[in-house]
C-alpha cells in the first residue's frame, strides 16, 4: 500500500490573525518535504472556496509549483479540481496540468470532483442539478486534449463550443497523468469504476466495513469499464484524519480538538439539509437555490453523540501511537484492501512541530509495516497497468 499525504491547509482564527495564513502555507512546503523523506509517495490537496478557517487551498495549482521545487520524487496530485464551470475552465485545467507536469519532471495526479457546498456553488453560480454534467462535459475535454495528437482539438458540447484550436504545452507523462474521482456517495463509487477513474474515497462517519464494501462496489464496475480517458487507473484510495504521538494519551489529547473540529465543519458544510434543519429554514425555499441532498452516512446521525471515542472504535480515524494506528489502519485495508491510504496529518489547532513529529513516527514505523504487507490486489492492479 502507498501513503500519501493530504491537506485542506487550515488556519486558526485567519481573519483576526492573517498573518497565520503565510506561515502555514510555509509549514505546509516544510511538511510535504519531510513526507517526502519519510516513504509518503504522494502529496494531495484539495480545493475549496470561501471555507474560512476550514480550508485555505482555493489556489493549489499555485501551491503544487513550489512543491515540485522543493521535491523530487514525491507525486503531486488534486484531491480535487473542480471540474463545473466557472469553478475552473477545462482548457485551462489542461495547461496547468501539462505545466505542472512538466516542472515537477512528471509527478502529477489528476483527481476530479464536483463539489457539494452550497456556499461554493452558489458562490460561483452553479446550479446543484447540474453539477454531474458539467463534471462530465469538462473531463470529457480535457482529456479529448491529451488523447489528440498535438493538442489540436475542437469541441461542441451542452455548455462548451469550441472552435479547433491548439492547447500548448502537453503532459511529458504517456499517454497523460493519471485521472481520479471524488467520490461521496455509492452511486459515485460505481461511475468512478464504470468511467476507469481511480476512486478518491474516505472513512470520515464512514466504518471500514462500508468503506470496503464501496471499494468492492468500484471494482466490480471496473471490470467493463469505459474510460474517458486513454487507459484505466484501476487504483483506489482513502483519506482519514490521522494523528501520531509517542502515546495513545498524548496523540487523543492533542487530535481531539481538531477531529471533532472537523467533523463538524464538515456536517455543517456539506449537509444543507441538516442545517436547515437546525435553523428552521427550508432546504427546497428557490430562494436558496437547488440544495445537495444530506449524504447517506449522515442520515439519522446526532452530531452530539459523534466523539473522538465514536470515531475511534468505528475505524473512522486514526489516533494513537505507531503501534495502534498500525492496528488501525489494519483493521482499514482487511476490509477495504486499498492502494493508496492518504493520511489528513495538518489541523488548525495542531502545532506545527507536533504535526512534523506525527509525520517522522508514520514514516519510521507505519509505512514500513504496510509495505511489506501490499495486498494481493493492488499487487494485480499493477500489473494490469
Amino acid at each position: 500500500m502507498e501513503f500519501g499525504i493530504f491537506y485542506e491547509i487550515q488556519v486558526a482564527s485567519p481573519l483576526k490573525y492573517r498573518e497565520r495564513e503565510y506561515q502555514v502555507f510555509h509549514d505546509v512546503m516544510k511538511q510535504v518535504v519531510r513526507a517526502e523523506e519519510v516513504g509518503f509517495t504522494h502529496f494531495w490537496t484539495v480545493e475549496h472556496h470561501f471555507q474560512v478557517g476550514f480550508a485555505h487551498c482555493s489556489a493549489p495549482e499555485v501551491l503544487y509549483g513550489a512543491i515540485s521545487q522543493r521535491t523530487s520524487t514525491i507525486r503531486i496530485g488534486h484531491a480535487v479540481v473542480l471540474l463545473p464551470f466557472p469553478y475552473n475552465h477545462p482548457v485551462r485545467i489542461a495547461e496547468r496540468v501539462a505545466t505542472l507536469d512538466i516542472l515537477s519532471n512528471g509527478r502529477v495526479e489528476v483527481g476530479t470532483g464536483r463539489s457539494i457546498t452550497q456556499v461554493e456553488l452558489g458562490g460561483f453560480g452553479i446550479p446543484y442539478k447540474e453539477t454531474r454534467a458539467r463534471w462530465e462535459e469538462a473531463l470529457d475535454i480535457i482529456t479529448t486534449i491529451w488523447k489528440s495528437k498535438d493538442g489540436t482539438f475542437s469541441y461542441k458540447g451542452r455548455y462548451f463550443d469550441i472552435p479547433e484550436r491548439t492547447v500548448v504545452p502537453m503532459p511529458i507523462q504517456k499517454p497523460h497523468p493519471p485521472l481520479w474521482v471524488a467520490c461521496t456517495s455509492d452511486d459515485t463509487h460505481e461511475l468512478a469504476g464504470k468511467l476507469g477513474l481511480g476512486l478518491l474515497s474516505f472513512t470520515l462517519l464512514v466504518t471500514p466495513e462500508r468503506l470496503g464494501q464501496r471499494v468492492r462496489t468500484y471494482r466490480k464496475a471496473l471490470e467493463t469499464a469505459k474510460p474517458y480517458g486513454a487507459f484505466v487507473n484501476r487504483r483506489a484510495g482513502a483519506f482519514s484524519m490521522t494523528h501520531l504521538a509517542d502515546t495513545d494519551k498524548q496523540a487523543r489529547e492533542e487530535a481531539e480538538r481538531a477531529f471533532m473540529s472537523y467533523v463538524g465543519t464538515t456536517l455543517r458544510a456539506n449537509s444543507a439539509v441538516l442545517e436547515a434543519k437546525k435553523t428552521g429554514v427550508d432546504p427546497k425555499d428557490p430562494a436558496r437555490g437547488e440544495l445537495p441532498e444530506m449524504p447517506k452516512q449522515y442520515e439519522g446521525l446526532d452530531p452530539s453523540k459523534v466523539n473522538l471515542d465514536y470515531l475511534i472504535d468505528n475505524g473512522m480515524c486514526i489516533c494513537g501511537s505507531p503501534d495502534t494506528a498500525i492496528r488501525q489502519l489494519e483493521r482499514i485495508q482487511k476490509e477495504a484492501q486499498l492502494d493508496q491510504f492518504l493520511a489528513m496529518m495538518q489541523f488548525w489547532s495542531i502545532p506545527h512541530e507536533k504535526t512534523m513529529h506525527a509525520i517522522d513516527l508514520f514514516g519510521k514505523y507505519v509505512i514500513p509495516h504496510f509495505q511489506a504487507t501490499r495486498p494481493a490486489v493492488a499487487a494485480e492492479n499493477r500489473a494490469a497497468d
